[in-house]
């Protein structure tokens, strides 16, 4: 099992910032997949962005440019840097995390862009 705990969601105006953390804890393995996936009012999950343990990057085209994903391997921590927010980034943000074929999510952090 892993848990993981995330942080950081909370309002803001568009164009500002927020950074999401998620610490995993448990039985976790070397190699592994960090990321967020979110969800909006009305609509499916979608995948944010992910990380690998060996630090390759996937982002949704949504927020190329926008958001950066990263992660402190000594920490099991990953993090989402959200610059530049719209009002259609509101959503409950997830933690990610994949593992020996088993993937595991967070409770859910909401995010709101407005003004």
């Amino acid at each position: 099992q892993v848990q993981l705990v995330e942080s950081g969601g909370g309002l803001v105006q568009p164009g500002g910032s927020l950074r999401l953390s998620c610490v995993a804890s448990g039985n976790i393995f070397s190699y592994n997949v960090m990321g967020w996936y979110r969800r909006a009012p009305d609509k499916e999950r979608e995948l944010v962005a992910t990380i690998s343990s060996g630090s390759t990057t996937n982002y949704a085209d949504s927020v190329k440019g926008r958001f950066t994903v990263s992660r402190d391997n000594a920490k099991n921590t990953v993090y989402l840097q959200m610059n530049s927010l719209k009002p259609e980034d509101t959503a409950v943000y997830y933690c990610y995390f994949f593992n020996r074929g088993l993937q595991y999510w967070g409770q859910g952090t909401q995010v709101t862009v407005s003004s």
